[in-house]
């Protein structure tokens, strides 16, 4: 084929190709991707005079002006649930659980808020992790830290590998508040977010890709079938 011709039939293929009409996208992947995430942040410590909720007010404004999610708060210091775990839970128990599993078994996705104690994140935060598996399988969740020097890093990264038992996918980029008690003003404003801001767009961006991925393919087959 000389030069010419070629040329000719590279042509008409690129017509033919951009006349085609564009394949139908998947019903279940078209629903997920036109459905806001619903997404739970939960506030990890229960600890007196936490700083958690001057970092949770910040972080879920982000999450709420992000377009594409509907946020709800979990709050574990509203949640009193004990260390020893129960198949045959007591009504007292049940009743603790009735304030935080139906919402964790409506979320599409998590953003799990978290500080640093002794080198990892804390008990609280464990034991309902502990309380709860199905509500967890097969959905994304992102990590948000705070503490001293190190941001509280490697509480993030314990709890990789805890929700990697449980099927989760943990987005890969975080939002980290080193020294975090001198970010804030009294008022609970940051007083130079735009690294922080930037941080916690990519995040969501990942979180909500993987929330509405997921989803989908939940729609379309079962996790582990």
């Amino acid at each position: 084929m000389n030069t010419t011709t070629a040329k000719a039939a590279s042509q008409s293929a690129s017509s033919s190709a951009a006349s085609a009409p564009a394949p139908s996208p998947d019903p279940a992947f078209a629903s997920s991707t036109a459905t806001p995430v619903k997404v739970a942040v939960i506030v990890g410590s229960n600890r007196e005079g936490r700083f958690g909720p001057v970092v949770a007010e910040w972080l879920l404004a982000r999450v709420r002006a992000h377009e594409g999610f509907e946020a709800d708060l979990i709050d574990l210091a509203d949640v009193d649930l004990p260390t020893s775990l129960s198949f045959r839970p007591s009504a007292e128990v049940v009743a603790e659980l009735d304030k935080v599993t139906p919402k964790l078994a409506a979320a599409d996705a998590f953003i799990v808020l978290t500080p640093e104690y002794n080198h990892s994140y804390p008990a609280s935060l464990k034991n309902v992790i502990d309380w709860h598996r199905d509500e967890w399988e097969a959905k994304p969740v992102a990590l948000v830290s705070y503490g001293g020097i190190s941001g509280g890093l490697r509480a993030v990264e314990h709890l990789r590998q805890v929700f990697a038992e449980l099927h989760m996918v943990t987005v890969r980029d975080t939002v980290s508040f080193h020294n975090a008690g001198a970010l804030f003003d009294d008022e609970g404003a940051h007083r130079d977010p735009s690294v922080a801001e930037a941080a916690a767009k990519g995040m969501l961006d990942q979180l909500h890709w993987w929330a509405w991925a997921l989803r989908a393919a939940k729609e379309t087959r079962s996790y582990g079938s």
